[in-house]
């Protein structure tokens, strides 16, 4: 795997260019209270989202790919989260989030097309070790009450 490689992925490519947008157009914007809770989440989560499907791309096995595409999956729906509370807390003019909203929207359309490719072709099937499993047996779940 290269960096070049990674870079032909389109959904990466666009899933980076949303949380650079981000970035830009939106963490600046935050008043200063926010700058270690609402600012940190959107700038993690977006993040997250570019980061999980180039981890997920470095993987050998398309399984471990699909985990990490449903991880970036689960970021991308938690910045959008983040952007309606910026949106209606009236941080964010309305066509800063329709844009993004709808950046979101395309990316998780992407997402969910790269998965379903990901499932089809089945690359890394045949990798030594794929077809192994680790399974453990589970402990009993146990809830002590205290009688009074």
């Amino acid at each position: 795997m290269s960096v070049d490689g990674l870079k032909r992925l389109k959904v990466w490519e666009r899933a980076k260019d949303f949380a650079v947008k981000i970035y830009k157009q939106v963490l600046p914007l935050l008043p200063q209270e926010e700058k270690w809770s609402l600012n940190q989440q959107i700038r993690r989560s977006s993040t997250s989202i570019s980061a999980n499907i180039a981890e997920g791309h470095g993987r050998f096995y398309y399984q471990d790919n699909v985990r990490f595409c449903y991880n970036a999956r689960g970021s991308l729906e938690e910045t959008l989260s983040h952007l309606i509370v910026c949106f209606e807390a009236g941080l964010i003019a309305e066509t800063v989030y329709k844009e993004l909203e709808s950046e979101g929207e395309e990316i998780e359309k992407m997402l969910n097309g790269y998965i379903a490719f990901l499932k089809k072709s089945k690359q890394g099937e045949n990798e030594p070790g794929a077809n192994h499993k680790v399974r453990e047996e589970a402990e009993p779940y146990n809830i002590e009450t205290s009688e009074t």
